[in-house]
Order: structure tokens, then sequence, then C-alpha cells
């Protein structure tokens, strides 16, 4: 059951499941949305970090505006 739980946990951004809404969102494109950003809520397919520097350095960019 426990491997279960972790499973959904991991797999929950990628399928669009609400679990807390992480501090930062990688979208599908690769741009870095921190909470309270203008793409923030908009970004859906994303892959989640807990701080804007995680999300650089895996790859990611800060948005043009």
């Amino acid at each position: 059951m426990r491997r279960l739980i972790v499973a959904v946990m991991l797999l929950a951004p990628t399928l669009g499941l609400a679990v807390d809404d992480p501090p930062v969102k990688k979208s599908s494109t690769g741009i870095c949305h921190a909470q309270g950003s203008s793409y923030y809520a908009q970004t859906k397919k994303f892959e989640a970090f807990k701080t804007m520097d995680d999300c650089l350095k895996s790859g990611g960019r800060l948005p043009k505006k």
C-alpha cells in the first residue's frame, strides 16, 4: 500500500492531479514559474520543484517577462 501511495505522489504532477501546489513549476516548454507569477496558475503540465534554483539547475529557464 505504501508503494502505491508513493507512486501516486510521484506521478500526480505528470497526470495533472492536484497535490499541494509546489513552490515552483517547470512547464513542458522548460519555463520555471514561481507561485504568484503570471503563468503559475495556468501551468497544468509541469514538473514540481521546491526552489527556483532547483528548477533552473534541472535545465529550466526564467520567463522572458
